[in-house]
């Protein structure tokens, strides 16, 4: 997955009005307690990321 899929998804799951606000200030156990956006930064691999949020979110399994 490229970081540009993975926000695709984050906004197609979260609303192009909050995504990022999410992203930025939501912290996530399953990245060492760091937000997507700390994540990305860090360069922790895009799936990984998006694995962590697909568990956060409660998403489907056909969305992982």
């Amino acid at each position: 997955m490229k970081e540009t899929e993975l926000w695709q998804r984050l906004q197609q799951h979260l609303g192009a009005g909050y995504y990022r606000v999410w992203a930025a200030e939501y912290s996530l156990a399953d990245l060492q307690n760091r937000t997507v956006a700390q994540a990305v930064a860090d360069g922790v691999p895009a799936k990984t990321v998006w694995r962590a949020v697909w568990s956060a979110l409660d998403l489907p399994p056909r969305e992982r």
